[in-house]
């Protein structure tokens, strides 16, 4: 049975290369399930070299959204440069610098109106 099973996938499926250059590659994927699709978008996802925010400092938030939340968020943003270019962070008495790290700031006012407030 798993032997049809992969003939039959082999048989139905297809992958059209729309786009294909050193930074992106757009494809369609026809005839796939979608667990086999899911599957798929993870491993690539797994293999492309990434960098993400990991430690974050916060003074003065007055958002609705608590410190631990933002910090997260602010995590799951990708990071677009060559982690190749940096060196792994591997001791808390290392200091943080231009080879191991990046540094951000992010200042943001809320200019939004209250709605019920007179102006």
């Amino acid at each position: 049975m798993e032997q049809a099973t992969l003939r039959s996938f082999i048989e139905n499926s297809d992958i059209r290369i729309k786009k294909l250059d050193e930074e992106e590659i757009v494809f369609d994927l026809i005839g796939a399930e979608p667990p086999l699709a899911n599957a798929l978008r993870r491993i690539l996802i797994a293999e492309i070299p990434t960098m993400a925010i990991e430690k974050v400092e916060m003074w003065q938030n007055t958002s609705v959204i608590p410190d631990e939340n933002l910090a997260h968020r602010l995590g799951l943003i990708p990071i677009a440069v060559d982690p190749r270019l940096f060196e792994y962070k591997t001791s808390a008495t290392k200091p943080y610098d231009g080879t191991n790290s990046l540094r951000f700031k992010l200042h943001v006012v809320c200019t939004k109106k209250n709605p019920g407030a007179k102006v």
